[in-house]
């Protein structure tokens, strides 16, 4: 029996993954305005790192005929376009072998407050790319989880929230203690920091990828407000005073950088009238609040993803992004449409750890 570990976003990336966008309830137009950002991203991610699409039977020709050869495109079918959601978790054993742990998928919620009722072929994305990697899956039929709601150093330490583990539509059979148990073994993790909120308004129960993120190994960035009529102000605060309070698995002492938050952001009337009601998934309305955070950004290998918002706030994230990543790119884009659709960069990507030893199906056949 080998002991797993589950690699740090910050360390070098085999390949990176997205899936097409197009559902008509979450991306207006017709998912066209959605789809020109995601091929944008897609061209960026490959000029520093493999990336694969995966694409529905239905948009596979459009998105062809919109992509260039250096992105890889893979048919395969999708309820919506969230792979840190539903993709797998990857782990490295001991032995240098990469395996990727196919979490349960619900929506976000499932028939409590899942976002949508059909998310059947979501629930079989871990599992083709685990295919795709030639990587042993391990299936984990009775617990539900999302990867945007952690976040490891890659050394033995793990960010979550209580807001979104402990809800009622993901895992109510478990106690927290169960659920860190949990995630303990599956993911060789030894220390656990429990944040009780994220991003005000956050339709995943408020995933930790919105709210706090590490840098590297002892450093954490965490989303902030000064404004404290924002009720942003005591959800930050909180988290600050938890992180400020805890160590991590070596013991250490967390360094916290604020990455002020963007002002908050609508939804404008505009952007409600492209947008299909589908029998099943949740409406969206006109001047509701979006989730907006820099947090939300992608690490490449050489370079990171930064959601531009058009903001007072978007030059100082640069600044403070280009400081903690003082090797890499710091690449904004402006990422509204995919706000739009619930989440942001990070939401809409996922990477593959780059092992020491690729695949274990190949060396067992």
């Amino acid at each position: 029996m080998f002991n797993y570990t589950m690699p740090a976003e910050f360390e070098p990336h085999r390949r990176s993954y997205m899936i097409f966008p197009e559902r008509a309830d979450v991306w207006r137009d017709n998912a066209a305005p959605a789809q020109a950002v995601f091929i944008q991203i897609a061209k960026l991610i490959s000029k520093f790192e493999p990336i694969t699409m995966l694409v529905s039977p239905k948009q596979f020709q459009k998105a062809a005929s919109l992509l260039p050869p250096c992105v890889n495109l893979i048919e395969v079918p999708n309820n919506d376009c969230w792979i840190r959601d539903s993709a797998p978790t990857f782990i490295i054993g001991s032995d240098g072998v990469l395996s990727g742990i196919d979490w349960k998928f619900n929506a976000w919620g499932g028939a409590v407050d899942g976002l949508y009722s059909d998310w059947s072929a979501d629930d079989k994305i871990a599992a083709a790319i685990c295919n795709l990697e030639k990587v042993e899956r391990f299936r984990t039929d009775d617990f539900v989880l999302e990867g945007g709601s952690i976040h490891t150093d890659g050394e033995g330490t793990l960010i979550t929230t209580e807001a979104c583990l402990l809800s009622k539509g993901r895992n109510p059979h478990l106690s927290k203690q169960e659920i860190e148990n949990r995630l303990k073994s599956y993911l060789h993790i030894r220390k656990i920091i429990w944040l009780k909120n994220g991003i005000y308004q956050d339709e995943t129960n408020e995933h930790v990828d919105n709210i706090c993120a590490f840098v590297k190994a002892g450093h954490v960035v965490l989303a902030w407000t000064d404004d404290k009529n924002d009720p942003q102000y005591e959800m930050s605060k909180s988290c600050f005073e938890i992180l400020s309070q805890e160590r991590d698995a070596r013991g250490r002492k967390l360094k916290i950088t604020k990455l002020l938050l963007p002002s908050p952001q609508f939804r404008t009337p505009k952007e409600s009238q492209g947008l299909q009601k589908l029998s099943g998934s949740v409406l969206r309305k006109s001047g509701e609040r979006l989730a907006a955070s820099y947090v939300n950004f992608y690490p490449l290998n050489g370079a990171v993803l930064l959601p531009f918002f058009d903001d007072k706030n978007d030059k100082k994230a640069l600044e403070t992004l280009s400081m903690l990543y003082p090797d890499r790119e710091i690449i904004p884009i402006y990422s509204r449409e995919i706000l739009l659709g619930g989440g942001n960069i990070h939401c809409i990507t996922n990477f593959v750890p780059l092992a020491p030893k690729a695949a274990s199906k190949d060396d067992e056949n």
